[in-house]
């Protein structure tokens, strides 16, 4: 199986030792306890489940700021964005040296993490700034990626960390959510050797469905796991339970037995195209796949970013030995009415525009909102069926 990126073998910081979890469980108790905003929660789900290998914790201000500039940490290690802990106050654990650290997104906030405190610093709104504008290529507060990074604070508190939870995502989740340990050994109880990851946050139509197709068989992979995120989106993105059916729904009816896995990890969508794309080839090798899909306008939002920028990123910026997994690059898939069937459209001949079926996200909103279902071309009428029921009851 491939290897996990800057280890042989992985290091997920969950702790899964019963005596050991109760035991820091009850140090936390005593500790002075930080609050941590939702991005810093989700970057320790994905450092306890093993996705943000080789990290022991969060980076302080010189790797983020590395990290930000080069993709590399000030030790070499290759990473693409930086994994930071940044907050508003930090009176509450002045002094400290171990802190709990407490989960803003469940009923009670409970401690999720323990952290080894080894610096608090201020950092600067150009710094800030610096940062944003390398990760998201631009600083336009419309940008939801740029307002959720430059609004979260001015001190990072860095160290390392033991996490105690996976937040709210097991539990509302668990037939879904999988840490890279878990996906690893699933692709190998399956018997995969060539995996190809699929990242979603939408529903997938007729399009996606035939990509990982296409994928596959150019490929000669065994399998493909579709990973779809379950963390925090933007306003009006379709909530991660309805993405969950539609994705089961489709694979059910549509895909060979044993030929697609539907898992989810648990992490707030950053929108930062070319470099999320990166990122996400990072954790889907942590993951144990050998290719990742990157298609048109991956990990992207509004017209911020170049359709096939995240493609371009791994040749120019990307060095060639930093990571094992390989990129499946796609086009614009859509379906041909000349043809019968979905293609890439860079790859049909003798087409105009006018020979595709092309719907944009608006477009297909609106009809499902008005209990219309798309073309079956473009969306499977089972997966339809969910969506407008799902839009209904939100317009109602």
């Amino acid at each position: 199986m491939i290897k996990p990126h800057g280890s042989d073998s992985l290091n997920p910081l969950l702790i899964t030792d019963n005596h050991q979890l109760q035991a820091l469980q009850t140090e936390a108790e005593s500790l002075p306890s930080l609050m941590l905003n939702s991005a810093a929660a989700a970057n320790a789900v994905m450092l306890g489940a093993g996705y943000f290998n080789p990290l022991t914790g969060y980076m302080n201000l010189a790797d983020a700021l590395a990290v930000a500039e080069t993709l590399h940490t000030s030790d070499g290690l290759f990473w693409p964005v930086p994994v930071i802990n940044v907050v508003e106050d930090t009176a509450a654990i002045a002094g400290a040296s171990r802190i709990a650290l407490r989960d803003p997104n469940t009923e009670g906030n409970p401690v999720m993490a323990i952290m080894n405190v080894d610096a608090i610093e201020s950092v600067t709104d150009q710094q800030i700034e610096t940062m944003a504008e390398q990760i998201f290529a631009t600083l336009d507060p419309e940008h939801p990626g740029v307002a959720t990074f430059t609004g979260l604070g001015r001190n990072l508190v860095s160290g390392s960390i033991q996490v105690l939870s996976l937040s709210y995502f097991q539990a509302d989740f668990p037939d879904t959510f999988r840490t890279a340990v878990e996906i690893r050994d699933e692709i190998a109880s399956r018997g995969w050797k060539k995996v190809v990851a699929f990242q979603t946050r939408n529903p997938m139509h007729r399009a996606h469905e035939e990509l990982c197709r296409m994928a596959m068989e150019r490929l000669d992979a065994d399998g493909v796991v579709v990973h779809m995120l379950l963390g925090k989106l933007k306003q009006g993105d379709i909530p991660a339970s309805v993405r969950d059916d539609c994705i089961r729904k489709m694979v059910e009816l549509y895909f060979p037995a044993n030929s697609v896995m539907v898992t989810g990890y648990g992490f707030d969508m950053l929108y930062a195209g070319p470099r999320e794309a990166v990122l996400h080839a990072v954790f889907r090798q942590n993951m144990g796949c050998t290719h990742l899909i990157v298609g048109r306008d991956h990990a992207g939002v509004g017209d911020y970013y170049g359709a096939f920028d995240a493609q371009t990123i791994f040749a120019d910026k990307v060095p060639a030995d930093a990571l094992e997994i390989e990129i499946f690059n796609a086009d614009h898939t859509a379906f041909s009415k000349k043809l019968g069937r979905v293609v890439m459209m860079n790859e049909a001949e003798d087409h105009t525009k006018d020979d595709f079926i092309l719907l944009s996200g608006t477009k297909v909103r609106q009809m499902l909102g008005d209990g219309i279902a798309p073309p079956p071309e473009f969306s499977r009428p089972e997966v339809a069926k969910i969506l407008m029921d799902y839009y209904q009851l939100e317009n109602a």
